[in-house]
């Protein structure tokens, strides 16, 4: 919601949007959960024209959107909620992989069972450059965001059993930062999986998401580096100066 007036994410409003409204002055953007009405008319559409349809959510320690998701499925014999545990480009590793069960023809049922084992393996974290955004989200005090700027402190921010945690506290520029954290999350790891490996942000500099393609191949090779955008929810939260790397993780 912004100025009191509701959009619906990468639809009526983008990023981009969000950034220039508050660097101009006005107030951080909330977000809410999508309502179980909204949920039935989409579910009741696809319903009609697929054999099944399987929703996946951003995780339920973060929205609402999941229950609401869950009890519209309900009035369908052919719609499945799944909760990603995830957020952003996590919950895209558990689409993707749906897609891939989906055209092997496996059934829905058998497709929602391996995406719920699937979840807990998915390692989704982000570096933010300042805590402004936090801040004036009230997410932080004013106090720790002016000491982490002050600091020069990059916090990496970790989804761990489908909530967040503050991980390691980088200091220094951002590009460093990133250089550090992109070598702590792959160096020496035999468990992940290398099909491939997104690298989400919502508005970097483009030498800065070059930089950490590049920094990547240096610990470990993945059949596919994927740059995405992140959408309103991170970007109103986070702000433009985010970046993440985010894979699977080996059963």
């Amino acid at each position: 919601m912004k100025d009191g007036e509701s959009f619906r994410d990468g639809v009526d409003i983008t990023p981009a949007d969000i950034f220039a409204h508050v660097d101009a002055g006005g107030e951080i953007c909330s977000t809410s959960a999508i309502s179980f009405s909204d949920y039935c008319a989409v579910f009741s559409e696809l319903s009609k024209t697929y054999d099944a349809v399987i929703h996946i959510n951003i995780s339920s320690e973060f929205s609402a959107c999941f229950q609401n998701a869950t009890l519209a499925a309900r009035e369908f014999d052919n719609v499945y909620a799944v909760d990603s545990r995830n957020l952003s480009s996590g919950s895209g590793h558990v689409v993707i992989e749906a897609a891939k069960m989906s055209k092997s023809g496996m059934d829905p049922k058998e497709i929602v069972s391996r995406l719920e084992n699937l979840t807990g393996r998915v390692e989704a974290s982000f570096v933010i450059d300042k805590l402004d955004y936090l801040k004036k989200g009230g997410r932080c005090s004013a106090l720790a965001a002016l000491g982490a700027n002050l600091l020069h402190l990059k916090p990496c921010i970790e989804v761990k059993d489908g909530a967040m945690h503050v991980g390691k506290k980088y200091k220094g520029t951002f590009d460093k930062a990133l250089k550090k954290y992109v070598k702590e999350r792959l160096e020496g790891r035999t468990d992940i999986v290398t099909e491939r490996i997104f690298i989400t942000h919502p508005a970097c500099d483009p030498e800065i998401v070059q930089m950490v393609r590049e920094t990547i191949p240096k610990y470990l090779e993945f059949d596919e580096i994927i740059e995405t955008r992140a959408g309103c929810t991170v970007s109103s939260h986070c702000g433009p100066n985010t970046l993440g790397i985010l894979f699977i993780r080996k059963a």
